[in-house]
């Protein structure tokens, strides 16, 4: 049975979309629910319990790790009972892992990785998408990283986790778009800010380098030779949950300046 054709995620009698958050109190997912409220929707936030503080007005929170089951059941309890339901799923949550040769990295730190990047998406969407297909329409945004399209060198785990997520999407999107529930990828670039910073002086100690060194070869590498900003991801995934985007399913959008190529080690 084919049900196409709704204009975007159908609402709550308010006419309110209804958005939850991952990974929602800082960074990309701050500048998230920021977007959603300039565009008047109501958001539901989980984080970390020492993460939710100075929220928006009018948003709610669940302190929740979304790599843990019981924890997603939770969110998802709380989120319905207080939204009534769920329209828009942003998947926002993700660490940066560990920076080093692949040979020298502990088991432990590859598994964090894709447990906080990859199996929290899937326990978030294993919850949403029952509720999404109940009410025959949905919108669900994952986020993975420009690293989910190219290789990157010193940053394996991070890598696989974000090209896991672009295919877990891919999948999703061909197996929900019958019932009017559209998945699609973000891919930002490198946002500049506090991890951004964490990154680059991971990836100085590794090479050898100055911190300065590796910035300016973050930027090089990116055709408007700057970093992005959060905003600048909340603005487009604002746009794919809204009726202009309603036929706009399956993809993996990017949000970089213009990547030509992620790697910051060359050879000395």
């Amino acid at each position: 049975m084919t049900r196409v054709n709704k204009d975007s995620a159908e609402s709550s009698t308010t006419g309110q979309q209804r958005v939850l958050i991952t990974a929602g109190a800082s960074g990309i997912g701050a500048a998230m629910v920021t977007a959603f409220l300039d565009d008047e929707a109501q958001v539901h936030v989980a984080d970390l319990p020492g993460q939710l503080h100075d929220l928006p007005p009018g948003v709610t929170a669940t302190a929740a790790d979304v790599s843990d089951p019981d924890q997603v059941d939770q969110l998802f309890d709380e989120a319905v009972q207080v939204m009534g339901g769920v329209d828009v799923l942003c998947n926002n949550v993700g660490i940066a892992g560990p920076t080093g040769a692949l040979e020298e990295l502990e088991v432990s730190e590859w598994d964090r990785t894709m447990a906080v990047n990859v199996r929290s998406m899937f326990l978030c969407c294993r919850r949403a998408i029952p509720l999404m297909r109940a009410q025959e329409s949905g919108v669900i945004l994952n986020t993975a990283s420009t690293a989910g399209l190219v290789g990157y060198p010193l940053r394996s785990p991070y890598a696989a986790s974000k090209w896991a997520v672009v295919g877990l999407s891919a999948t999703l999107a061909m197996e929900l778009g019958e019932f009017n529930i559209r998945v699609n990828t973000l891919c930002p670039g490198s946002v500049g800010g506090d991890r951004m910073d964490q990154v680059i002086a991971a990836e100085a100690v590794a090479l050898g380098l100055s911190e300065t060194i590796i910035r300016e070869r973050y930027q090089d590498q990116v055709s408007m030779r700057s970093f992005i900003e959060g905003a600048d991801v909340a603005a487009m995934a604002v746009f794919l949950a809204s009726p202009a985007a309603r036929f706009v399913n399956g993809q993996v959008i990017s949000v970089d300046g213009g990547l030509e190529t992620l790697r910051t080690v060359f050879r000395r």
